[in-house]
């Protein structure tokens, strides 16, 4: 059985598949074709973001890649700068108004801080407003799931406090050199389902000559022993590419990695991001 066809079943009952697309830095324009790529190839999971700035390619692609909507999985984010109810209320129909696919099946907000504070100032409030439209969506049925992204656990116990429906999932930074096992196993308690973004670190992993050499041993590219550790960990993983040959090759994970090495790949520190840095994930606060 290929990965593609595997799932996990959300706290809510809604089944996500294990395996996804990431479509951050995918150009609107180019967006469509990776989808229908991706969506070709077997991929049923897509994941963009108001940030990303391709939600209408995205939706575009969904809307024609011949495969009825409901077995597809599509998430966004609410913008990290959302931190107002009635902003929220605007961006979440807006993100539905771009997509143009009936219904959004997870919708996260991106960050607890603004990007430009990313773990900076206290947004406590203003993420309880945006989680209240989030909530409302999802009771309307505009939003099957919702959830939360790069939430630490003061952010998450933030929002089980005052809010009215728990998150169903949130994603964050997993990668081999960076697993946040507290944070993965935090969430697992409270029936937070993890997704892991960037699971081949941006690319920057690939330099490393001791993940290298485990893959080498299981007969797999890097970016292949990343995505099944991350499916290991026991999270979803988005790996993002508008390649179809790099498609076909993330998804070509069907080995399972030993314990040994799992522990070895759990214990990596390898947080040298180069140049990808200057983003806020990756800077090291």
């Amino acid at each position: 059985m290929s990965i593609l066809n595997e799932t996990y079943t959300l706290s809510n009952g809604v089944e996500i598949p294990k395996l996804g697309l990431g479509t951050w830095f995918i150009n609107d324009d180019q967006a469509a074709q990776a989808v229908r790529d991706a969506v070709g190839i077997g991929y049923r999971n897509i994941d963009t973001a108001q940030a990303y700035g391709n939600e209408q390619g995205v939706g575009d692609g969904v809307r024609n890649c011949g495969v009825s909507r409901e077995d597809l999985f599509v998430s966004t984010k609410l913008a990290a700068e959302i931190k107002d109810y009635d902003e929220a209320v605007a961006a979440i129909d807006e993100s539905l108004g771009k997509l143009d696919i009936g219904y959004i099946d997870l919708m996260l907000i991106h960050a607890p801080q603004p990007w430009d504070d990313f773990r900076g100032g206290d947004y406590a409030e203003g993420n309880r407003q945006a989680w209240r439209a989030l909530e409302e969506a999802h009771q309307a049925g505009k939003i099957r799931s919702i959830g939360v992204s790069n939430f630490l656990q003061e952010d998450l116990d933030n929002i089980l406090d005052n809010g009215t429906v728990a998150p169903h999932v949130n994603q964050i930074l997993v990668h081999t050199g960076n697993t946040p096992s507290e944070l993965i196993a935090y969430c697992e308690s409270k029936a937070i389902f993890v997704e892991a973004y960037s699971p081949i670190a941006h690319g920057e992993i690939l330099k490393n000559k001791e993940v290298a050499a485990i893959a080498e041993k299981y007969g797999v590219s890097v970016p292949q022993l990343c995505i099944r550790y991350t499916l290991q960990l026991g999270t979803v993983s988005l790996p993002k590419t508008a390649n179809p040959d790099h498609m076909r090759s993330n998804a070509q994970v069907d080995f399972a990695i030993s314990e040994e090495d799992m522990d070895a790949l759990r214990t990596l520190d390898e947080k040298d991001y180069g140049e990808n840095a200057v983003f806020p994930v990756y800077s090291g606060k």
